[in-house]
């Protein structure tokens, strides 16, 4: 029986609302992940973690009501952490913190009410297995959704929605049929580390994870949720990854290059020279580009940083603001050369107000090092327009998410939405290397115009007849069924009375021949598709197994790519 997130987010937020009003919102999300990784690993039973001798979350139950409630949850915690090589991780949050969580009586009231909740049996991990496999990634998106809402900022924590993440992982082009033992993914910023997770599962097999990220506590989020998704071994460590890089190549002290990298850093940093100055790094990450990012803003720092951080054939996809495409001044000097190397692959404009702590638009950039040097054209996507509002944010839809997917990896062009721009168009002069999407790509809609002449003296314009051209496609005698040339010039009229529209098209031979296609085609996929799900085994994944469903049912009909 899986655990539904209705359930699993509830009792977060009723956890949250015990913490609430004792300290800022950033920061009781630290006790309730911590309370939440304990009774998770707790109910597997050391199918995670050694769980030692007083190191559970029932040793937590027992607790309930002692005054000293607090200082020995910490113990608690310690023995965990100790035996796991988890301190600085898990101990993150001090549960005898008065000036948090109160002193005496509401101290031990309100750490009594965290564990009770904690122990609903809707809880129970032991023999429930959660729906869905980023079950703390999921906890944290959803708290981070909530926390921005309440504070109105996000405290400079960054998360990457899950809708942005898997359209990065399959831009890359990591799958199983390119991964080797040897195979790495590498995030200079990871936040909770839900990208490099996304990443990880595109893989599909086993994959060596590499994470540096500024923020202890957040550091700690991604290192549990690494845990949690059985990547014990993954090296998420704990530093300034722009003045203080901790993965170098031991041998040479250069600076450590992966199979592929993600990231999705702080938009336009002001503090990113703090401690260092490009101008001496060592790790030449900033060589043979003419320039260094202005002063006052990081984002070409962390692009930088990622193109330097990918092997020869290395490829990578960073979240940027959309200046990044347009600025001036070094900026452009600096676009400019990415260009003209070749590094550049493609770009995918994103709707506005899609992350949280932010409403800046932004885009993805993609990298890839491999034949860059016979690069000539960057793909180019306007995206802009393809989602739906969620509350105070827009969020990206599962259509959205396809169309985005399926016309970059297939190189689709679409009119108004994508198109492959030759790096002879980007250089010209009166581009000169500036790479705002509007400037190749016009996706404003045309006009709604309503002819006056038609609404008075009847009859169809032939504009309107031209706009369901994809329909005339794949019907292309229907056309001539209903309509028929008006006495005025650029104008049709209808074959018939307009009720029997709806029937001359339902029983017209090419509706009938496509549809009898279609319906051969559906019972065929649902033929194979109930064979298919019955021979599941114990174990497998649910959304693992429904997008591979989804897939073979576009594929089958032929409407994978560029549909609306």
């Amino acid at each position: 029986m899986a655990i539904k997130k209705s359930e699993l987010y509830s009792s977060l937020w009723a956890s949250c609302d015990e913490l609430r009003g004792s300290m800022d919102a950033s920061q009781y999300k630290d006790y309730v992940l911590v309370l939440l990784f304990m009774k998770y690993v707790s109910d597997k039973g050391g199918a995670l973690v050694d769980i030692p001798k007083g190191g559970s979350f029932k040793d937590m139950v027992n607790l309930k009501g002692q005054s000293d409630i607090g200082d020995k949850i910490n113990k608690i915690i310690g023995e965990l952490a100790k035996a796991n090589d988890l301190t600085g991780v898990i101990t993150v949050a001090d549960f005898n913190d008065d000036e948090k969580l109160g002193k005496g009586k509401e101290k031990v009231d309100r750490l009594s009410n965290l564990i009770e909740i904690f122990e609903k049996p809707e809880l129970d991990f032991s023999s429930n297995r959660a729906e869905g496999d980023d079950i703390l990634g999921d906890a944290y998106e959803y708290l981070m959704r909530h926390f921005a809402t309440e504070s109105g900022k996000s405290k400079g924590q960054f998360y990457t929605p899950a809708e942005v993440s898997r359209i990065m992982a399959k831009v890359i082009g990591i799958n199983p049929h390119k991964i080797t033992g040897q195979t790495t993914v590498y995030d200079p910023t990871p936040g909770s580390g839900s990208l490099l997770l996304k990443v990880a599962d595109g893989a599909g097999k086993s994959i060596s994870i590499y994470g540096q990220e500024n923020d202890n506590a957040t550091r700690a989020l991604a290192v549990m949720n690494m845990w949690l998704h059985g990547n014990p071994a993954s090296e998420i460590v704990q530093g300034n990854t722009l003045a203080s890089p901790q993965f170098t190549d031991e041998s040479t002290g250069e600076l450590k290059q992966f199979d592929y990298a993600v990231a999705n850093p702080p938009f336009s940093y002001k503090a990113w020279m703090n401690g260092w100055h490009p101008a001496n790094d060592i790790y030449k990450r900033f060589e043979g580009y003419d320039a260094l990012p202005p002063k006052k803003n990081g984002d070409f720092a962390f692009l930088l940083h990622l193109i330097k951080s990918l092997k020869s054939k290395g490829k990578g996809c960073i979240v940027m603001p959309l200046g990044v495409l347009f600025r001036g001044n070094t900026e452009a000097d600096l676009r400019k050369k990415i260009i003209q190397k070749g590094y550049i692959k493609g770009i995918i404009g994103l709707p506005p107000n899609l992350f949280y702590g932010t409403g800046i638009a932004a885009c993805l950039i993609v990298i890839d090092k491999e034949d860059a040097q016979h690069r000539k054209d960057i793909f180019m996507i306007d995206a802009g327009k393809g989602f739906i509002k969620d509350g105070n944010k827009n969020r990206l839809r599962e259509q959205d998410i396809h169309k985005i997917v399926d016309t970059f990896n297939n190189r689709i062009e679409i009119p108004k939405y994508s198109r492959i721009i030759p790096i002879s168009e980007i250089a010209d002069p009166k581009n000169d290397y500036n790479l705002n999407i509007p400037r190749y790509i016009d996706s404003q809609e045309a006009e709604d115009l309503q002819d006056i002449e038609a609404h008075l003296l009847g009859d169809i314009p032939n504009h309107d007849i031209d706009d369901l051209g994809k329909y005339w496609e794949v019907y292309p005698t229907l056309k001539s069924a209903l309509f028929k040339p008006s006495k005025r010039k650029n104008y049709s009229a209808l074959c018939i009375a307009k009720e029997e529209i709806k029937n001359t098209i339902f029983h017209h031979p090419e509706f009938t021949a496509f549809s009898k296609k279609m319906n051969a085609v559906f019972d065929k996929w649902k033929k194979e598709t109930t064979a298919y799900t019955k021979a599941l085994n114990k174990g497998f994944h649910p959304k693992q197994e429904i997008y591979k469903i989804s897939e073979n049912l576009l594929h089958s009909t032929g409407f994978c790519v560029g549909t609306n």
